[in-house]
């Protein structure tokens, strides 16, 4: 059985063809730029070189059939018949209190959709687009929903309740409703594989760290609470957005400057975060060499980013009564050791401990790795996070009717014995660039309180 997965953007549309039957990834890539000038794909399929190849795209219709010609391309491609696609999985970003699981999409599901859209007016749109474009192109095949928002059902009214005017929940879902959910699904439960821990008998607080970036305390497997709110807004400092600010600061702005609700809430959205706080850059990496050039607002960016990192790690630490392990992940979280130590340093008083040597070495979305020293009490690992599997192991369980809520359903990825064979074919080169690397790689069952991660000299 071959999943086409998709996680479409405003003006992107991410894609992976994945082999069920051989556990294998086909082929990877992403569109950019749809309805702008200079779109383009960037395509790869196993046994081939990446192809860039650009085209005019003035919608996602275009887009869907530019990735259709690509895997189908006999110089390039990774299937010879579109018919082998037997679904494909979207990911939509808001559920609210609709969905409290994955579904295989119908009209009411999409009329629902359609009315949730003002609680991520930057992200549903776009969702529905991509829904629409693909069943354009593949009508006669399953189309399910894989909901962003879901994992964090579990969290408590305490959680999940602001301290406003309870009729705004009632009547308009004002609630916290959290993001990343497949991201922090997968993490938590290979977390508990390293761990050799019961999933369900597991505390850990997971930082998924990118341009997008948010926090989220699982206590006993599953989400307790999470830093991001009603929209994806609030919480950690991101790329562009401002995370936690105090609200009345964009009246305060309105009136000194005259700006309008909605070009306040674009400068928070786009024009804040790292890119605010510096004024120049977005990419971590850029910020990294402006620091280690002495740029003092470079230096700055890191130190603000890193401390509220930080600060939601010992309350959602306390809140969840003590973590057995932190968990970072995605692009910063997994190749950033700047921040994954700053953010680390000082929590020494609750058990954590990182390996300085550990913590430069693990630069790498091949291997799950511990960077904590051998005696910390708190494991903290660095876990390459894989929302494309997830989504495309809920579509197969919708296909075969076996798939339930996390609580009731257990992932292939949560056997010890889980390899994931891109990944592993990809490590030796990693091995070769990363001196250290091959000293910190996680052992399913032995990131106990042993301290062993697998590899290590404890």
């Amino acid at each position: 059985m071959v999943i086409l997965t998709l996680n479409c953007g405003s003006s992107s549309l991410k894609y992976q063809l994945y082999d069920w039957a051989k556990s294998e990834t086909l082929a990877t890539g992403i569109v950019e730029r749809i309805g702008l000038e200079g779109s383009f794909i960037k395509h790869e399929a196993k046994n081939h070189d990446e192809v860039k190849i650009e085209s005019a795209m003035p919608t996602h219709k275009e887009a869907m059939s530019l990735l259709i010609d690509s895997i189908l391309s006999p110089e390039y491609g990774a299937i010879s018949d579109i018919r082998e696609i037997s679904a494909v999985g979207h990911r939509v970003v808001h559920g609210a209190e609709k969905f409290a699981k994955s579904l295989v999409i119908t009209d009411e599901a999409m009329a629902t959709f359609k009315e949730l859209e003002n609680l991520a007016p930057l992200h549903i749109p776009a969702n529905l687009i991509g829904i629409e474009a693909a069943k354009a192109v593949l009508p006669d095949v399953k189309h399910c929903a894989i909901m962003d928002t879901a994992w964090h059902q579990t969290m408590p009214e305490s959680s999940y309740i602001y301290a406003l005017p309870y009729d705004w929940y009632k009547t308009y879902g004002v609630r916290r409703y959290g993001f990343h959910g497949t991201s922090f699904l997968y993490t938590a439960k290979r977390a508990a594989v390293l761990l050799g821990k019961d999933p369900f008998k597991t505390n850990l607080v997971i930082a998924h760290i990118g341009n997008g970036a948010s926090i989220n305390a699982v206590k006993n497997g599953c989400s307790f609470d999470t830093s991001m709110g009603l929209t994806p807004l609030e919480g950690l400092v991101m790329g562009t957005r401002s995370g936690d600010i105090d609200p009345a600061i964009p009246f305060f702005i309105m009136d000194k400057t005259g700006m309008s609700a909605a070009e306040v809430e674009k400068a928070l959205n786009k024009e804040s975060g790292v890119l605010g706080i510096t004024e120049k850059w977005v990419d971590r990496r850029d910020i990294e060499i402006a620091a280690e050039d002495g740029d003092e607002r470079a230096i700055l960016c890191q130190l603000i980013e890193s401390y509220r990192i930080k600060k939601y790690i010992g309350a959602y630490s306390a809140a969840i009564g003590g973590a057995d392990a932190i968990v970072f992940t995605a692009g910063v979280g997994e190749r950033g050791p700047i921040t994954r130590k700053l953010a680390c340093e000082g929590l020494e008083y609750m058990g954590v401990k990182i390996d300085d040597a550990k913590n430069k070495a693990s630069m790498t979305r091949n291997a799950e790795t511990c960077i904590s020293t051998d005696d910390s009490k708190v494991k903290v690992f660095v876990i390459p996070t894989n929302e494309e599997l997830v989504m495309t192991e809920d579509t197969y369980a919708l296909l075969e009717g076996t798939y339930d809520v996390h609580t009731k359903y257990k992932y292939h990825f949560e056997d010890a014995d889980y390899v994931n064979k891109e990944r592993e074919a990809g490590l030796p080169k990693d091995l070769k660039k990363w001196n250290g690397l091959d000293q910190i790689i996680c052992e399913p069952g032995k990131s106990g309180n042993s301290g062993c991660c697998g590899n290590c000299n404890c």
